[in-house]
């Protein structure tokens, strides 16, 4: 066995947090340095670890779903960012969402009573080249502009960017409850966890007109922007089509058979953002518009006419560097081994897939030290299938940051066309299990 290093780690989002867990639960001594309270990003503002900034949904639970097997996939390995999502949990369907408060409160308690982690409240703006402890930059997407131009001077200027958006956030009393019902998709009405906002023809055509002219707010600092397609501003998805709303976030399929108000046109969701439901957010709803414009155009939706926004969406710039082209499949950089990028500045996407990497990095630690061997997640893994496609060169040259999806992961051998969707994703289930309880086997 390996003499055990001390791990520093960057950041203390969901994949710094979970990263620091698993190590600190295997003996390691892990330093995590966390800017807050000292210094907030644009987006952040609680002082608490494992702050959740955009939505608070860590999508679907259903093993079938790629969202629901990576969340098996980390369950798996005792994840502390999933355990304390469950106990935070609000209503929302089949999804997992999370009181955001309680969630990052409870993270933050768990990270600082834990005797082999020190919390260092402290800005670091350099990663030493040389060193005999590890270091790991969990900083996300708002990485701070000092560590930054740092790790331009380590990497070379090829780091990316893409702009990120959040939605905005309504009070629940503030509705107008003769204008929504309650309802999940396909679900029974009146029964569920989301309430539906629906619009006839001629209030869409209205809202519709009103947003795609509305008034954003500009992006000043940049000369060039790249929209993520999966946190698109929902007036630049306007603007690809009078119907690509009725596509997307205010399609009515599975909610256009209330009793109440008929066949809809175009439902918005909103989606609880705490434990005692005063306050839904829009689903869908990421948005540049001006503070103003969001209350002006969003308030055509008939139930939000007299809505309190008690926060309003924010769009900002997100931060990942070239992984291809730097980093190999357990998030190491190729040119100084002893630095390690986990979460979304390694290019991964969403918050589990964040969480999935902080804990691929912490696994790479700890086999590497407790069994002089590395362990490599392959691509019939979605933890693997996300390490591999961030860290393959053939992206180098046209990266995005990258979701979970089945689309990553390694083909099924020798199955008929016969089989249905359903028996198709049991296989993958099944086969991600068993590769799993293999890895857990070689760290023993």
């Amino acid at each position: 066995m390996m003499k055990k290093p001390i791990i520093n780690i960057i950041g203390g989002g969901l994949a710094g947090s979970e990263c620091a867990y698993k190590l600190a639960e295997n003996d390691f001594k892990v330093n995590l340095f966390e800017m807050k309270p000292l210094k907030f990003s644009p987006a952040h503002k609680n002082p608490c670890l494992a702050e959740i900034v955009c939505s608070n949904s860590l999508k679907g639970e259903d093993k079938l779903s790629s969202s629901g097997l990576l969340k098996s996939e980390l369950k798996a390995f005792n994840s502390l960012i999933l355990d304390c999502a469950e106990k935070t949990r609000v209503p929302s369907g089949n999804a997992l969402s999370v009181d955001r408060e309680k969630f990052s409160a409870l993270v933050d308690k768990v990270i600082r009573s834990h005797k082999n982690i020190t919390v260092i409240e402290k800005e670091v703006t350099e990663i030493p080249t040389k060193s005999d402890d590890l270091w790991v930059i969990a900083t996300g997407p708002l990485t701070s502009e000092k560590l930054m131009q740092n790790l331009q001077s380590i990497l070379g200027k090829d780091n990316l960017f893409f702009f990120d958006a959040s939605a905005p956030i309504v009070t629940k009393e503030s509705l107008d409850r003769e204008q929504y019902f309650i309802q999940n998709r396909y679900g029974e009405a009146e029964t569920g966890d989301y309430i539906n906002c629906p619009l006839t023809k001629e209030q869409y055509e209205i809202f519709y007109n009103e947003l795609i002219k509305a008034k954003t707010i500009e992006l000043k600092d940049f000369e060039t922007s790249e929209v993520f397609e999966g946190c698109m501003p929902i007036e630049v998805m306007a603007k690809r089509g009078k119907d690509s709303l009725r596509f997307g976030p205010m399609k009515p399929v599975g909610l256009n058979k209330n009793p109440k108000f008929g066949k809809c046109y175009a439902v918005v969701q909103l989606r609880k953002e705490n434990i005692e439901e005063q306050s839904y957010n829009l689903v869908g709803f990421q948005t540049n518009l001006t503070f103003s414009e969001q209350k002006r155009v969003f308030s055509l939706i008939p139930a939000l006419n007299n809505a309190e926004f008690i926060k309003y969406g924010v769009m900002h710039k997100n931060n990942y560097i070239n992984s291809p082209k730097h980093l190999n499949n357990n998030y190491q950089l190729k040119k100084y081994p002893h630095i390690y990028f986990a979460g979304q500045i390694s290019g991964v996407e969403g918050y589990v897939e964040s969480t999935a990497s902080g804990m691929s990095v912490a696994i790479s630690i700890i086999s590497l030290y407790n069994n002089n061997k590395r362990i490599d997640f392959d691509n019939t893994t979605l933890i693997g299938a996300l390490a591999n496609y961030i860290s393959n060169p053939a992206n180098e040259n046209n990266f995005q940051p990258m979701n979970s999806n089945y689309g990553i992961l390694q083909n099924l051998e020798e199955v008929s066309k016969k089989v249905d969707k359903s028996t198709k994703r049991e296989m993958y289930y099944n086969r991600s299990m068993e590769s799993i309880n293999k890895i857990k086997e070689n760290m023993k």
